[in-house]
């Protein structure tokens, strides 16, 4: 009897933990939007390590959401049809890898090209597969992970904000944070609860550097060269230097507590912020003014009353080489946004037809943290903000929370180096 008592406590013990194991592995919800195709290709080295990963995630969503340049859907197509090619070798290893068919089924169109002055305009069919993953029913979350602008997003917000408990947004911010600074705005100030990790630049610490070492410019050769046709293809981008900025939103669902964005993850370790910083300028700047760098600049003119649309844009504003839409307020009051992407001395020229903006210019300083001291104008957030550490030991050089990623970067290509052997 007593045997028999011992074999029923361990068959219940075994299935206990059998049950509590199984749990530990439920897979994460995943939904990717990216501006692959556009001016950056690091999109699509995060593309290739997301696909030969694919069967870790439920994966629901792959939208093409380019804010500036060229990035579309058929990029994304691109992409499936490489590893279409090499994956029955990698289903041999991994049998629950996601199949081509059903990735392409998930692929939709998002906007092109930056939202307007308030932030939204129309629906695409990016922002209503968000929507629609959303409002499934489940006990897990979804994982919004943006990989470059915020457009679809604002847009699926405001069109079902009913959404916001079921998501959680892992962005990868600094320079997309620039582009999508309309989308970005409209956010922070209807949706500050939203569950949010703002990386601004903690991601840096994932992007290749210029060492001859198996871990830097050396990984190509030693450990992709020859593996298949995304291999292959995986040379096209940067000469095969690994970057992949974008990957750290992939590596905080693939390790770690995702729900603990205090604690230690592959993708980074982030603390909570309770404002987003904003400063609004009614003239033009000089060098005494400065600004916290990935902060919301707005610049307002005053100029003649014009028969223009309100919120149309009316003039350029020129800076760091690249130019942007100021728009017309009405009442002869205009505006435009701005984020810089890094530290810096800034000069700015506005260019209009309209002779009392033309010509107008300026400068300022970018202080090096973020997100700095608190404006009057700044945003306030909700208790589920988060973003890079502001220690100043996790720096490098300028970029904010860089080794709370760095630190993981060759324990994370050792382990991808597997997957690339698989196809050798």
């Amino acid at each position: 009897m007593r045997i028999k008592a011992f074999l029923i406590v361990c068959l219940f013990v075994s299935i206990l933990f059998a049950c509590t194991n199984k749990e530990q592995f439920v897979k994460a919800r995943i939904l990717v939007s990216t501006d692959i195709g556009g001016t950056d290709p690091d999109d699509n080295q995060s593309m290739v390590h997301l696909l030969m990963y694919s069967d870790l995630f439920d994966l629901e969503g792959l939208i093409s959401s380019p804010s500036f340049g060229d990035g579309s859907k058929e990029e994304i197509l691109r992409m499936i049809s490489l590893y279409e090619k090499d994956f029955f070798k990698l289903q041999k290893h991994a049998e629950n890898l996601v199949e081509p068919e059903i990735l392409r089924k998930l692929c939709k169109q998002g906007r092109k090209g930056r939202a307007p002055l308030k932030g939204f305009s129309d629906a695409t069919e990016g922002s209503e597969w968000i929507i629609h993953c959303a409002r499934e029913k489940s006990e897990r979350p979804l994982w919004v992970l943006v990989w470059g602008g915020l457009d679809d997003l604002a847009q699926a917000l405001h069109d079902a904000p009913d959404i916001v408990p079921n998501i959680r947004v892992y962005w990868i911010g600094g320079p997309n944070k620039k582009w999508s600074v309309n989308a970005y705005t409209y956010i922070v100030e209807n949706f500050p609860n939203l569950w949010m990790i703002e990386n601004n630049a903690s991601y840096r610490g994932f992007i290749g550097n210029n060492k001859k070492d198996k871990f830097n410019e050396l990984y190509y050769e030693e450990c992709i060269n020859g593996a298949g046709n995304l291999g292959t293809d995986f040379k096209n981008y940067y000469n095969g230097n690994v970057k992949m900025g974008d990957t750290p939103s992939l590596l905080y669902i693939m390790d770690g507590d995702p729900s603990d964005p205090l604690g230690e993850s592959w993708g980074g370790s982030f603390e909570r912020i309770s404002y987003s910083p904003r400063k609004i300028f009614h003239r033009n700047t000089t060098l005494r003014d400065t600004v916290s760098v990935y902060s919301v600049i707005e610049f307002h003119f005053k100029g003649p009353k014009i028969d223009n649309n309100i919120e149309t844009p009316c003039f350029t504003f020129r800076i760091d080489k690249q130019d942007w839409d100021g728009y017309y307020l009405g009442d002869g009051k205009y505006c435009v946004k701005y984020v810089p992407k890094a530290p810096a001395v800034l000069e700015y020229q506005i260019m209009s037809e309209i002779k009392e903006l033309d010509g107008m210019k300026g400068e300022f300083v970018v202080d090096k943290m973020w997100p700095g001291y608190i404006t009057k104008d700044a945003y306030q957030l909700g208790e589920n903000w988060y973003t890079d550490k502001a220690e100043l030991s996790l720096f490098e050089g300028p970029w904010q929370g860089f080794k709370t990623v760095a630190k993981w970067k060759t324990t994370v290509l050792l382990d991808w180096e597997k997957r690339w052997n698989w196809l050798k």
